[in-house]
């Protein structure tokens, strides 16, 4: 039992009575612990549990990975409202986590998350809407989305704000106002915002505020994208760039198998 403190939940009013406190000294437990209390708490139907196992069973918390089994308790959770597992269910549909890939559920999903409230469901739902897939394409709707999370604080719907006033998409094309969205994706901390907030100022010559920018790209990117910005940055006629980049490129090569 999580730090021996808390027993095996045994009914969902014991689950429901639980603080916010108690929740994270739970998940914060050592992880084999931790997940054999919280898969007593999703069979009783608790949904945050639910939801909570099942990005575990995705990650291998403390469990063996089994996307399948996750997509089991995001549905699970997701049937009776919560709106997380609402949304990792449509994850799980787009992505082909424990299950063939399928965009138009991960579109019915995505959509119910949206209209719920869920800042991620809301980003979700306006991808699929600006992409068109398992969706009649509609940039202007996902505009509206992208912009109904940025007000929820959504950095990387900031990001995607800048992008429509970078290429005008249903907006007039604006240099100063995608500069002032990438600017705040940046600070909110999403990693595509500090790509192109850095390559904003660079262009403005302010070439030191950008390369303080770039080093924090790689601390949450992904790495596809760290590839994608190393490989750019490479080509980059400024050396203190090129660095970052090859440094980049170097720590995807240092986990290749």
């Amino acid at each position: 039992m999580p730090n021996n403190v808390l027993a095996l939940p045994d009914s969902l009013a014991s689950l429901n009575a639980l603080s916010p406190e108690d929740w994270q000294s739970i998940t914060a437990d050592e992880p084999m612990a931790a997940a054999a209390w919280m898969q007593a708490a999703a069979h009783l139907g608790h949904g945050d549990a639910q939801s909570i196992l099942g990005q575990w069973l995705l990650d291998g918390h403390g469990v063996e990975r089994n996307p399948q089994e996750a997509l089991g308790w995001f549905l699970k959770a997701g049937k009776q409202g919560h709106i997380v597992g609402i949304n990792m269910a449509g994850r799980c549909f787009e992505n082909g986590w424990g299950t063939p890939p399928d965009a138009f559920a991960a579109v019915n999903w995505y959509r119910q998350a949206a209209h719920k409230g869920l800042e991620a469901g809301m980003y979700n739902y306006a991808n699929m809407l600006a992409t068109g897939r398992g969706v009649r394409k509609d940039p202007t709707a996902a505009l509206e989305w992208y912009r109904r999370a940025a007000r929820l604080g959504h950095a990387k719907s900031m990001t995607k704000i800048g992008h429509f006033y970078e290429d005008g998409r249903v907006v007039r094309r604006d240099v100063e106002a995608a500069f002032t969205w990438f600017e705040k994706g940046a600070h909110g901390g999403d990693f595509r915002g500090q790509f192109n907030y850095a390559s904003m100022l660079a262009a403005r010559g302010q070439l030191q505020q950008a390369l303080e920018w770039l080093k924090k790209v790689p601390l949450t990117a992904t790495p596809g994208y760290k590839r994608l910005a190393g490989e750019q940055l490479v080509q980059s006629p400024t050396p203190e760039f090129q660095a970052v980049g090859r440094q980049m490129l170097e720590s995807l090569e240092a986990l290749a198998p």
